[in-house]
């Protein structure tokens, strides 16, 4: 099956989201109306600036349409970002929402931009070979409910999760050549679509 993947086009990288999806081969629908939701496999929602984004998408009901396939489980995968828009809680915040994943993240828990950094994290989802990871201004995962599975923590914090269809990062995977994280939401894509 051909995999039409869908990427919030808002604002922030997803320009480097698109790319990587077309070298694994997929259909991608760069998504800013709720029209462009249509005929998607999954959706990809990127990093960038949370609070913009937040209030774009309550734009023409782009957010309640988003919330509406996720809760009909629609693979999503939020990275950075996106991780903050799919939480449920937000600390010290009242920004939109998704509120799809039962998790309470902290934004720029790591520090600014200035204290951007790469690192490699074990993921055993993946495989024995560390992951590289770009963390920028980045969140994690303060809470995770127990449906929650916690796929990679740095310095004790939670930075990788899924639940059930939804799968967040706190770091920014398009921004290396190692594409293992894109591969593992389009199985993710695989599972839905197969049922």
């Amino acid at each position: 099956m051909e995999k039409r993947v869908g990427v919030l086009a808002l604002q922030g990288a997803f320009r480097e989201h698109r790319q990587v999806l077309k070298q694994l081969g997929c259909d991608v629908v760069e998504v800013r109306k709720t029209s462009d939701l249509e005929g998607i496999h999954g959706l990809i929602i990127p990093g960038g600036e949370s609070t913009a984004m937040g209030k774009q998408l309550q734009i023409n009901d782009l957010g309640e349409k988003i919330k509406e396939l996720g809760a009909k489980d629609l693979p999503i995968f939020g990275t950075c970002a996106g991780m903050i828009l799919l939480s449920k809680t937000i600390i010290d915040s009242d920004q939109y929402r998704l509120n799809l994943m039962d998790t309470t993240v902290e934004r720029n828990a790591f520090g600014r931009q200035i204290a951007s950094f790469e690192t490699d994290l074990q993921v055993p989802a993946m495989g024995t070979h560390p992951l590289r990871a770009v963390f920028i201004r980045a969140p994690y995962l303060r809470e995770v409910a127990p449906n929650v599975g916690i796929l990679a923590e740095f310095e004790g914090k939670i930075v990788f999760a899924r639940q059930g269809n939804l799968l967040a990062s706190a770091f920014h995977p398009e921004l290396t050549p190692d594409h293992r994280v894109h591969q593992y939401f389009l199985g993710m894509i695989d599972e839905h679509w197969v049922k």
